[in-house]
């Protein structure tokens, strides 16, 4: 156990910039960490609820490959390689006809009738497959889930695994392929998606929500860049022979990143760079929201200097205090105002994506400090969230103003990211 907690260590580093180096600690903090009565507690709770699947959680029968993503670390605990190889197989014998990759699967047999929005495949029978099309970050979550993969286990065979006509690597570069086609902007040189809150997958427009469609405005976000760049990264490391092609795509989207989304007088990312308007009123100023899962993950990709991070922190956890909220896994603050989105779950505010708590996100923010050093904020900022797993005794999937409990109880991908966060602590002391 202690040999592959090193390697999730030695993982979520290598994850980091170059320019970044592994953090120290005083005793004092050591010791805090070290005797921390929660994280052995939710360490042992996240392993258990690994043992019981790779779904989501107990709110949802389908492997989702952004959850799977983000548990991977963990599942390489208790689930044997195969079995992580043969569950990323899947996505790929259900990706598109044009290269595009699924949300998740579902075993046939759980669908109801009646039920439509599902995709299917020859190369996979026993499955069926759902993409909520608002998302552009499918693609990229499964680059990334690839190389963990490969860094947890050594396993380079993947790789070379026969998928139909292509293998696996071939399939990887198709699927960045399908985003440059179908979800990119010349104009801007950016990656592009649904309007969305932060990273969420529910549009504002009429419907559920869930699928573009007519009335979906397309914009740019730093949520799915940073992702697309965080895959690059990775895919140019599994496959070097991609390189050529792929490192300039990535250093511009990085250059674009910064001139067309970030804000250098507010020091934060715009919420959207719209292609075709706004689906918001004309006097509403969007750019007074800040997104914290877009801005963790552009830590994760580089696109923030150190100091740029610790700004980025004080801003979260500023906002976090005028919400009166728990952690700084708050999605966004301020929420948009009631009625902005159209399904009733972003409703009122403070609702699911629309301002509700999410250490699904708030725990990779934790990693993010870590690896940036700023360990003793992280320790700060993490006590929330493993507090009140044990107070509920699970993982749930997200947490009201009020720190209330909602959604799937075993939530797994924040077991997953929880996990790797604490054996990133403990090995802090090592």
């Amino acid at each position: 156990m202690k040999k592959i907690a090193l390697s999730i260590v030695a993982l979520t580093f290598a994850l980091t910039a170059s320019a970044q180096q592994k953090a120290t600690i005083d005793k004092n903090l050591a010791d805090k960490i070290k005797n921390d009565s929660y994280m052995p507690f939710v360490k042992n709770k996240a392993l258990a609820v690994m043992k019981t699947g790779v779904n989501a959680g107990d709110g949802y029968r389908e492997v989702w490959i952004r959850d799977y993503n983000t548990f991977i670390e963990l599942a390489a605990q208790v689930t044997k390689k195969e079995e992580i190889k043969e569950n990323l197989l899947v996505f790929f014998r259900m990706q598109g006809e044009d290269g595009n990759i699924i949300d998740g699967y579902t075993p046939k047999e759980k669908i109801g009738k009646g039920e439509k929005d599902f995709s299917y495949s020859k190369l996979e029978p026993r499955y069926a497959a759902h993409k909520n099309t608002v998302e552009t970050d499918q693609e990229t979550s499964l680059v990334q889930a690839v190389y963990k993969y490969i860094k947890l286990t050594g396993d380079k065979s993947i790789l070379n695994e026969k998928v139909g006509d292509k293998t696996v690597s071939q399939r990887l570069e198709w699927a960045m392929d399908f985003l440059m086609a179908h979800r990119f902007t010349k104009k801007y040189g950016l990656i592009t998606g649904a309007t969305t809150a932060d990273w969420g997958d529910v549009q504002p427009e009429p419907g559920y929500g869930v699928d573009v469609d007519g009335n979906t405005h397309i914009a740019c976000d730093i949520y799915d860049n940073a992702m697309f760049i965080i895959a690059l990264d990775n895919m140019i490391e599994m496959i070097p022979s991609t390189k050529n092609k792929w490192g300039k795509i990535r250093n511009d989207v990085a250059k674009n990143c910064r001139t067309y989304l970030w804000d250098a007088k507010k020091q934060k990312f715009i919420p959207h760079l719209y292609l075709n308007g706004s689906p918001f009123p004309s006097d509403f100023d969007e750019n007074n929201i800040f997104y914290f899962g877009g801005t963790t993950v552009a830590m994760e990709a580089g696109l923030l200097s150190k100091k740029e991070v610790k700004a980025s922190l004080d801003e979260m956890v500023k906002r976090v205090k005028e919400a009166g909220a728990s952690s700084i896994g708050l999605t966004l603050y301020p929420p948009y105002p009631n009625g902005y989105f159209v399904n009733k779950i972003m409703n009122p505010v403070y609702s699911y994506q629309n301002g509700g708590d999410w250490t699904w996100f708030g725990g990779r923010t934790i990693q993010q400090l870590i690896k940036y050093g700023y360990v003793e904020e992280a320790y700060r900022e993490i006590q929330p969230m493993l507090k009140r797993v044990k107070d509920n005794n699970g993982f749930y999937e997200w947490y009201s103003i009020k720190n209330e409990p909602r959604g799937s109880g075993t939530f797994r991908g924040e077991a997953g990211v929880l996990y790797t966060a604490i054996v990133m602590f403990e090995n802090l002391n090592k």
